[in-house]
């Protein structure tokens, strides 16, 4: 019996120590972890511009360009970020007005609008601020992160329109023509009208991913002509070469393009019996990234000699200094989808109208923060305080 005693101290002594011990490299472990997340991780942005007037209006009225960032602990990592966001954040409710307006070439394009006409806080639907929304590449007005937008604009008593691309958010293709990064046509059209209908409103814009590349490609080629009074983008390709290279790496082909691709193609193929009068569809369909389609398609839809000639046109990077309105713009310097090296700093710090707004983490489109980041995220706070600063301290803005 006493035998079986010592036995049994022995092997509750050698258990104790090996909890003890785990436990401790446990907690090693996380106390590693915590340090290199908050001198590593957790950074605040970079505000690049070429205006002291136009950082000390972001500093003053904007402050979450001078707060660190803490992405979400468990998920700062940028494909992680990418790809939790739209199962993580939630969908809220948002009651849509849909109009359909016609173009000159006779298709039509399709307006989501959230009026907020039961606000209090500008109830004369006239002067009513405006917010005009771009989505990404497949995107439309029904994706988490336009919601959320549309939600932010809705507790400061702003109306807000979405842009949907043609033939995306389930109306019908009326003529063999969709839509790309570089042609500005319809989004002019789409801005000519926003205006017209609400002359007495001030009007500016937000613009997502591919969205935002468009938004600056019509703000470079309008200059001073256009009634946007100020713009925001995010996630934004600044160099369709390096975004295209970056996407096609192995494993971001595997996570991103080959998933976008069929998105793409999808599209194309729903409108088949429109789009197989001028384009060989079946071709189109084997394509096997996101360049393969746009040489097969985009780029021979809008009149490019050459997939390069296409991309060169769809960069804004060479295009900032051309911009004349205030715009904001954000970037995760660990997006895929944009890489850090391709954002003109160089270009931003020539143009006091331009301002980048760079984090070291946050993905494309992620910007997650929080222990669960379901509701707004740093983006969302970005864009809320930024159409505030716009529509609040207008005579300010002007002066930047």
């Amino acid at each position: 019996m006493n035998e079986l005693i010592r036995e049994l101290s022995v092997y509750l002594d050698i258990n104790l120590f090996d909890t003890r011990t785990s436990f401790l490299f446990a907690l090693g472990c996380g106390a590693v972890y915590i340090y290199i997340y908050l001198c590593s991780i957790s950074r605040k942005p970079q505000l690049i511009t070429g205006a002291t007037r136009l950082s000390q209006f972001l500093q003053r009225y904007c402050p979450v360009v001078t707060e660190t960032y803490y992405p979400t602990f468990w998920c700062w990592e940028a494909r992680v970020q990418t790809l939790l966001r739209p199962f993580i954040t939630t969908k809220p409710y948002v009651e849509y007005r849909n109009e359909l307006i016609k173009t000159a070439d006779g298709g039509h394009i399709s307006l989501d609008w959230s009026d907020s006409d039961d606000n209090a806080l500008y109830p004369i639907s006239t002067t009513r601020p405006t917010v005009l929304i771009l989505p990404g590449l497949t995107g439309t007005s029904k994706e988490s992160y336009i919601l959320h937008m549309v939600k932010q604009s809705e507790i400061l008593g702003y109306r807000c329109v979405i842009f949907n691309n043609r033939g995306v958010s389930g109306e019908k293709l009326l003529t063999p023509r969709t839509y790309c990064a570089a042609n500005t046509e319809d989004l002019e059209t789409v801005i000519s009208h926003v205006q017209k209908t609400f002359v007495e409103a001030p009007l500016m814009a937000a613009g997502v991913s591919m969205g935002g590349m468009l938004l600056l490609n019509y703000l470079s080629k309008t200059g001073q002509q256009t009634p946007l009074k100020a713009a925001v983008v995010f996630s934004i390709g600044w160099d369709v070469f390096e975004c295209t290279a970056s996407l096609e790496k192995p494993l971001n082909w595997i996570l991103f393009n080959y998933y976008l691709t069929n998105c793409l193609q999808a599209s194309v193929n729903r409108h088949r019996h429109v789009l197989e009068k001028l384009f060989d569809i079946d071709y189109i369909l084997k394509a096997k990234t996101i360049r393969e389609f746009d040489e097969r398609f985009t780029s021979l839809m809008f009149g490019y000699k050459t997939i390069a000639d296409y991309y060169r046109d769809a960069s804004p990077n060479h295009k900032l200094k051309s911009i004349e309105i205030p715009v904001l713009c954000l970037n995760a310097l660990d997006d895929v989808f944009s890489p850090g090296h391709a954002i003109p700093t160089q270009s931003a710090k020539q143009n006091p109208k331009v301002a980048l707004l760079l984090t070291a983490h946050g993905g494309h489109i992620g910007f997650l923060e929080g222990i669960f980041p379901r509701w707004a995220t740093y983006m969302d706070r970005v864009f809320k305080q930024f159409i505030q600063a716009v529509f609040e301290h207008k005579d300010e803005l002007k002066n930047t």
